[in-house]
């Protein structure tokens, strides 16, 4: 089973190659990075999403890169939540 993890507090500049090679040591195997950026400036907002193909690299990618440090900033890595985006009948 699939797992997604939510990678918050990016240093700009950061790729979504150079991400997947830091998931994917020793080992794990990531299927896809997406790095959030803004449409208008482009620029990162600092997060971004990484799926693993198992909840078992998943929880080794928390527990190996939680707190570690990418180019001077402390990255913060959790488990993805589901998104909750607001239906029709719930908007403003």
């Amino acid at each position: 089973m699939t797992a997604r993890l939510f990678v918050d507090n990016l240093p700009g500049g950061v790729g979504e190659e150079a991400l997947r090679a830091l998931f994917a040591q020793e080992g794990r195997e990531v299927l896809s990075v997406s790095i959030m950026f803004d449409r208008q400036s482009g620029e990162s907002h600092g997060y971004a999403f990484v799926e693993m193909a198992s909840s078992a690299d998943a929880a080794l990618a928390i527990v190996a890169l939680h707190r570690s440090v990418l180019r001077g900033q402390q990255l913060h890595v959790s488990e993805a939540r589901p998104s909750r985006r607001k239906g029709p009948a719930e908007r403003d």
